[in-house]
């Protein structure tokens, strides 16, 4: 099934978190190819501007409509179903997008921990739950696509409720795509998002201008839709200062740390920083 089948004119793609970042950048290339698209985000004036943005990426005749909507609550994610649903007759892309960054440790922020799993975690699983029911009723080809994190994979030292959450994104979409993939007549696939260095409002900090080692947005959404065009699940993004290979390298020697016994989170661990450095990965089987 190709994604020009998913990704056509007329289909009709959800970006929650749309009003800003990769977001914004999906709702836009989406509303290029011709879908019709809601964002859904918080803040009336951001979303009237997302709006006015996207028009001007894709054009005056663009159909793109604003919903505001809090992911953290059901209620407000079956309102935003209930209105794409109405407007234009169902969804065939959502992407789960909306995410937050807190401070945390492991001992105290117990706010921020609260929000940062309602945000990031349910508001994946409240999208999934809402919409994907009526998308297998659909019976359209479609996508869900969740942004996770590489911070949910490598789980690197600094925010530890950012990284449970982004870890509970990956490993609830792998199950998502399994039951997909095992539910008879589905034509829907789920993809987790895996960006690298992006330049956006949560990531700039005082910046004003993005970083050499930064991707934009619009780069990160260009490869999104490389690798959904090639049916990839995971898809892991570089940057302009890592590469896939400094990634696989990062993730084996995180999956290393169980199957060698060493102490978690050993790659920043001063006993084991020589032994990572001159790490090299197994060389990959060919398959086919």
């Amino acid at each position: 099934m190709s994604s020009e089948s998913r990704l056509s004119a007329g289909s009709v793609a959800v970006v929650t978190g749309g009003a800003s970042g990769i977001g914004l950048a999906a709702a836009s290339r989406f509303a290029s190819m011709g879908l019709k698209v809601c964002i859904a985000d918080v803040g009336t004036q951001r979303l009237t501007d997302a709006v006015d943005k996207v028009h001007q990426a894709a054009g005056a005749k663009a159909e793109v409509i604003a919903v505001e909507t809090d992911v953290s609550q059901l209620a407000s994610v079956e309102r935003l179903e209930r209105t794409v649903r109405e407007q234009y007759g169902g969804t065939d892309v959502l992407m789960n997008n909306a995410g937050i960054s807190l401070s945390s440790t492991c001992t105290d922020q117990i706010e921020h921990w609260q929000r940062l799993l309602a945000v990031n975690l349910w508001g994946v699983i409240h999208g999934t739950q809402v919409f994907v029911p009526k998308m297998l009723e659909r019976g359209s080809a479609g996508y869900i696509i969740n942004t996770g994190s590489k911070q949910g994979i490598t789980t690197p030292p600094g925010n530890p409720a950012y990284n449970v959450s982004k870890a509970g994104v990956k490993a609830f979409t792998e199950a998502l795509q399994h039951q997909l993939r095992n539910t008879p007549r589905a034509k829907i696939t789920a993809h987790l998002l895996i960006p690298g260095f992006v330049f956006t409002g949560m990531t700039a900090g005082d910046r004003t201008e993005k970083p050499a080692g930064a991707w934009t947005p619009q780069e990160t959404v260009d490869f999104m839709l490389q690798k959904l065009a090639a049916g990839d699940f995971y898809i892991l993004c570089p940057d302009n200062e890592v590469s896939r290979a400094t990634d696989e390298k990062r993730i084996l020697w995180a999956a290393g740390d169980i199957v060698d016994n060493r102490p978690p989170l050993s790659r920043w661990h001063p006993d084991y920083a020589q032994a990572f450095a001159n790490y090299s990965p197994p060389a990959k089987v060919a398959s086919g």
